[in-house]
């Protein structure tokens, strides 16, 4: 199965240069690796204002421009609000859903992650649909119960072998603290058990250069969504080579 190494910017660069120069160098460095690249995905979701842009730069390039989030309505009066077919139109090909920090400061449900899925893949596009338990949660031992949870109720009604699900155990998050290789296939084992279907599952969580290898070889993840890394344009290229 082909890898996906995703970069979520946040509510980052600040300047729309800074965008550019770190697209750019991702971009160059990403061309040279094309003959020993066996057709790992590479995506970059920056902020809304930077994806005409970086969409215009990135002809005759193999990256793939993605959107951290969107709203399920195509058009209307929902100020603030951005739809999958403004984001089709600007070239978006791959959309985050329920990012944790969506959900913990924006409220976001698992019935919003569904409605937002569903208006993903009805614009042909590929949902990256985030799950993950928070430090407390899984002291508790209340873990599975939450993907459990966050799986059947964002993800029903669903085909599964459409969209790439991202396990980010939100404790690791931003916090330097990622989750032990070992720890993260059994929990990547788990998804799968519950999903009962072959399909992409990826690492969210501190990832980052000295750490990929081993979620990507040793535990067999699909891919990787990177969060702050990724904003460091030669070690999201060293990221990407852990892939190859």
């Amino acid at each position: 199965m082909k890898k996906i190494i995703v970069a979520n910017w946040k509510m980052n660069p600040i300047t729309l240069k800074e965008a550019e120069d770190i697209f750019n160098n991702i971009k160059e460095s990403r061309e040279k690796l094309l003959r020993s690249d066996s057709g790992t995905e590479v995506v970059i979701c920056p902020p809304f204002t930077y994806i005409e842009h970086l969409d215009y730069i990135n002809k005759n390039s193999n990256l793939k421009i993605g959107a951290q989030d969107c709203y399920w309505e195509e058009k209307g009066a929902y100020t603030g609000e951005i739809s999958v077919a403004i984001l089709k139109g600007l070239g978006v090909q791959y959309v985050i859903i329920g990012h944790s920090e969506r959900r913990k400061y924006f409220m976001e449900t698992d019935e919003t992650v569904n409605q937002k899925t569903k208006a993903v893949l009805e614009a042909g596009l590929t949902p990256i649909v985030c799950i993950g338990e928070t430090q407390e949660e899984r002291e508790l031992e209340k873990t599975e119960a939450v993907l459990e949870k966050e799986i059947e109720n964002g993800l029903k009604d669903i085909d599964l072998s459409k969209i790439v699900i991202a396990y980010e155990p939100i404790w690791a998050i931003g916090t330097g603290n990622a989750c032990d290789v070992e720890e993260a296939e059994r929990m990547k084992e788990v998804i799968q058990k519950m999903t009962n279907k072959n399909i992409k599952i990826i690492y969210g969580g501190s990832a980052n250069a000295s750490n990929a290898e081993g979620y990507l070889k040793q535990a067999d993840f699909d891919g990787l969504l990177v969060g702050g890394a990724s904003l460091k344009s030669q070690e999201f290229v060293d990221i990407i080579n852990k892939a190859l």
